[in-house]
């Protein structure tokens, strides 16, 4: 199945039935009059977050939802049925946003959540509502009350509790391979990795999903490449694996380059927890290697770990990383939660 993490689609709600105009006319039969009903209300543009889908495939061929219309009333004070419900089902990390592709109207995080997006016309009112004292044969009734319309995009951000970063080949896809039962392509040319992968490490008696973002190269945050668009699918991350290619001649300049693109990108990605690996270190010789690593603690102000995805060395350490992360950030979310004071009760 191809991923497509991004869509954009027309939806229209139900126009509501006509109310009718009719009257009792049965011979012998007292209290005659108008008797005319209810048109049905149009249906619901409704989207559901489901399970069982991890892409936005679907909307790649059809982009055109229309709810059902409802059905106009009928004599004997009979109420038209309501116009069918549309419904779409996306999988959990959608944003729905607006047609400026910037104004966010929902974001479905959990399997279950839905909302009414538009909402459909309301049936017009039968003359048997316009009866009274005064007017005892009305001969009018309201039409319905039209549909709405929009356009919207669909946009799909995957839910990982890591997600690894680089320049393109930094062995990113290899070590996705290496921990989880993803099969990821995997080849010596930039630009590999075309779409988002997503695999689910077990270490010990844990587990966490892994989530491998196409390389960034300089400009990625202003549309360079193919990051920009990516990017976002580490916005849900708790944390992050940035490797770095330990046979490139300038390692420092490629950490540079990853860590301005998340800056410039925003979205408190700069302010994630970072494990910084040097990859494919069975490439490279023990004195460059330990000169290169010195140099990228340097630059990094941080610890570096030396990693090859290819052999599994010293994969471990990072997985277990990965988990220690998690585990602060669980523990800071249910401090945080505790902290926060009740809701002071009044009758």
């Amino acid at each position: 199945m191809k991923f497509l993490d991004q869509a954009k689609v027309y939806v229209r709600s139900g126009n509501g039935g006509a109310g009718a105009v009719a009257f009792r006319r049965e011979k012998y039969v007292e209290f005659g009059g108008p008797n005319g009903g209810d048109g049905g209300r149009g249906g619901d543009v409704i989207v559901e977050c489901v399970d069982g889908l991890n892409t936005l495939i679907d909307y790649r061929y059809q982009q055109h939802f229309k709810a059902g219309t409802g059905t106009h009333g009928m004599g004997s004070n009979r109420t038209g049925p309501d116009g069918k419900d549309v419904i779409l089902k996306v999988p959990v990390g959608t944003q729905i946003l607006e047609e400026d592709n910037e104004t966010l109207i929902a974001d479905f995080t959990e399997v279950g959540q839905r909302a009414v997006l538009l909402k459909g016309g309301n049936g017009g009112f039968g003359n048997a509502h316009f009866k009274s004292s005064t007017n005892q044969a009305p001969r009018r009734a309201n039409p319905g009350q039209e549909g709405v319309e929009k356009w919207i995009w669909l946009r799909l951000k995957l839910i990982a509790d890591a997600g690894l970063v680089g320049l393109p080949n930094a062995g990113k896809s290899t070590f996705l391979s290496a921990v989880t039962a993803a099969k990821p392509k995997i080849a010596d040319y930039p630009f590999t990795t075309l779409h988002p992968g997503l695999g689910v490490v077990r270490i010990g008696a844990r587990e966490f999903v892994l989530a491998d973002i196409p390389g960034l190269i300089e400009g990625a945050s202003e549309g360079a490449g193919l990051g920009d668009r990516f990017l976002g699918h580490v916005e849900r991350c708790g944390a992050l694996i940035h490797l770095v290619d330990a046979t490139a001649e300038d390692i420092v300049g490629a950490y540079r380059t990853v860590r301005h693109e998340l800056e410039a990108y925003g979205h408190d990605l700069e302010t994630k927890e970072e494990i910084l690996a040097l990859n494919k270190i069975d490439a490279v010789p023990p004195e460059e290697l330990a000169e290169k690593k010195a140099a990228l603690e340097k630059a990094s102000g941080s610890a570096v770990l030396t990693i090859s995805g290819a052999t599994g060395q010293n994969v471990d350490a990072v997985l277990f990383g990965v988990l220690e992360i998690l585990d602060h950030n669980a523990d800071n979310a249910t401090r945080d939660a505790k902290a926060e004071p009740a809701e002071k009760w009044e009758p």
